[in-house]
């Protein structure tokens, strides 16, 4: 039986409540899980283009203090999810670090799982 509608944005949004808790606290491993391998990071952060591969993503993830050690509020949400079979794109905001950053997430079915392929991100001014 296929999964319909409501199952598959139930579990891109579990995805994605994996990927903000995860940003939140730090925690690599997570998201490591929730990412495929061959993942890019791509966008601009105040105009300067950014381009990365998951592993120089999580390295700088590593390197940073986390919202949650900055005693900062999490704010995260998700704003829209569309799916279409087996893909998806989530659009999600992440206020943060002193940033607003915007992400659009392309997730792909793989193997019954939801996994993100690939991360646009911007940092919209307030």
């Amino acid at each position: 039986m296929e999964n319909n509608y409501t199952d598959n944005a139930a579990a891109i949004a579990a995805v994605l409540s994996t990927y903000f808790q995860s940003v939140f606290i730090r925690d690599i491993a997570s998201l490591r899980k929730i990412f495929h391998p061959q993942a890019l990071v791509t966008g601009d952060i105040k105009g300067v283009p950014y381009f990365k591969t998951l592993d120089q993503y999580l390295d700088g993830v590593q390197k940073r203090k986390s919202p949650f050690e900055l005693n900062e509020p999490f704010q995260m949400e998700i704003l829209a999810i569309e799916i279409i079979n087996s893909i998806a794109i989530a659009k999600t905001h992440l206020p943060m670090l002193g940033f607003n950053y915007y992400d659009l997430l392309s997730l792909n079915k793989i193997n019954g799982e939801w996994i993100i392929i690939n991360k646009l991100l911007t940092h919209v001014n307030l």
